[in-house]
């Protein structure tokens, strides 16, 4: 009688514990195998459970409390990364979570936009606007919130000047980009920062030291640079511009650049006529000397260059040939830059 008890207990565990083992063998296998992927997302902050029902509900795995379990015993799940995935039905367990630790996402789709050397902010914003990448007023209500700048260090000694227009004018680097779909303007912005940050590194390994020897600050880097940008279109011209403006400020001569009047303008004339230099403006260079109060335009790298190490010349003047070079005619002495002015104007008559 004892022995008959034994044997039915003993055969009521083999077929329990036999149960339990068709029921792990049966969850934890894969599942049947396809050829289509099936996508699969990661969310920032997901628990490795969080996961394992996810991958359930998306037909990956067949129970999420086994997988579970099974994570825990091999102590996996910590380091999954977040993004979108494309998994194979079919996969192992070990397979699924080498890709998710690997973070072999699906790359997300991108946009890419252009920015033009020379543009300004306003023009920047309406360029992305444009093709569909960003709201125009929140572009520009993030370049108007210094708490949201993350993208470049020098913003943080940009000056507190009620004076500029746009306190981000000329620290927007114009560049070509791809940047994942669905960023904020606040991210579009501050990759442009960032490419700030990166370009400055790129100049000479003294350029921080002959700012200083300069007497310059970065912002003042940049608004010389600007200057020249939307001034110069001839690359070898570049810091020969510069050096005009620097022998300028440094005897206190008014710059007198007609590209700050456009900038009040908002839109290109032609043609400045004489009550526009009479724009009352810290940006007026024929009313105020010395720089104004910042950039005028997101200047190029080598507009850059040419403000940190411009050629060294007695030029105090320039004037455009209008020979269609874009070139310009420069002068030392005020008689020599009159004479320029016939000339450029001769030319522009034939």
């Amino acid at each position: 009688m004892l022995l008959w008890s034994f044997l039915i207990a003993l055969g009521l565990v083999l077929a329990v514990a036999g149960g339990v083992a068709v029921y792990l063998w049966n969850g934890l296998r894969p599942v049947p195998a396809a050829d289509a992927p099936v996508r699969f997302t990661i969310e920032k902050g997901m628990r490795a459970k969080d996961v394992a029902e996810a991958l359930e509900q998306h037909g990956l795995i067949r129970d999420a409390f086994l997988f579970s379990g099974w994570m825990k015993i091999k102590n996996e799940g910590s380091r999954f990364q977040a993004g979108v995935y494309d998994l194979k039905p079919g996969m192992t367990r070990d397979q699924i979570v080498a890709k998710l630790n690997a973070g072999e996402a699906v790359a997300a789709e991108a946009i890419h936009f252009t920015i033009p050397e020379g543009f300004t902010v306003k023009q920047i914003a309406e360029r992305i606007a444009q093709q569909g990448k960003v709201n125009k007023d929140n572009f520009l209500e993030a370049a108007a919130q210094p708490d949201k700048w993350t993208g470049s260090v020098w913003t943080k000694s940009l000056p507190a000047d009620s004076k500029l227009r746009y306190p981000l004018e000329g620290y927007l680097f114009p560049e070509t980009y791809e940047m994942k779909q669905g960023s904020t303007e606040t991210e579009i912005l501050n990759k442009m920062l960032f490419e700030l940050d990166r370009k400055l590194a790129q100049l000479p390994e003294d350029w921080q030291t002959t700012l200083q020897e300069r007497g310059l600050t970065v912002h003042q880097l940049l608004t010389i640079a600007s200057l020249v940008e939307r001034e110069v279109v001839i690359d070898e011209e570049r810091p020969i511009v510069a050096s005009v403006i620097h022998n300028r400020l440094k005897i206190k001569m008014p710059l007198q650049i007609d590209a700050t009047i456009q900038y009040l303008l908002d839109k290109q004339k032609e043609r400045l006529m004489e009550s526009d230099l009479k724009v009352d403006s810290p940006y007026n260079t024929y009313l105020h000397p010395g720089l104004p109060p910042g950039p005028i335009a997101s200047p190029s790298f080598k507009s850059i260059e040419a403000a940190l190490y411009p050629n060294e010349t007695d030029y105090l003047y320039y004037v455009t040939k209008k020979d269609g070079t874009n070139s310009h005619l420069f002068a030392v002495t005020y008689s020599q830059h009159q004479k320029n002015i016939k000339l450029s104007e001769k030319n522009a008559k034939q």
